[in-house]
């Protein structure tokens, strides 16, 4: 069993920067892959970033590709989402999920059936 908590979400204006933070406890936590995933109101949970268990694979969905990075740290079983020149458009609930890649395919990692584990999830909010 793997338990996840996320934790760095808040109140931010357009233009500024959150880290986000997914601590890990339960499983080896260097096993596993995971990603970042999100949901705003009224829409469904969309994939945001990834990155294979050895960090040595990295995926993220356009909108956000060039402000976002995603890193671990194994040692710690930590997962991060540095998240620099936010939109409104950002506005949502983001979930950190673990699971155990096939292949280190995009497809894969953008894929939210893929993950056997999820967080609670911590809400960004971007004011214009």
């Amino acid at each position: 069993q793997v338990h996840l908590v996320e934790s760095g979400g808040g109140l931010v204006q357009a233009g500024g920067s959150l880290r986000l933070s997914c601590a890990t406890s339960g499983q080896i936590f260097s096993n596993y892959d995971m990603g970042w995933f999100r949901q705003a109101p009224g829409k469904q949970r969309e994939f945001v970033a990834g990155i294979s268990e050895n960090g040595a694979y990295t995926f993220y969905t356009d909108s956000v590709r060039g402000r976002f990075t995603i890193s671990r740290d194994n040692a710690k079983k930590m997962t991060y989402l540095r998240m620099n020149n936010l939109k409104p458009e950002d506005t949502a609930i983001y979930y950190c999920a673990a699971g155990t890649a096939y292949s280190y395919q995009r497809s894969w990692f953008e894929n939210s059936s893929e993950y056997s584990y999820w967080g609670q999830g911590t809400q960004v909010t971007v004011s214009s």
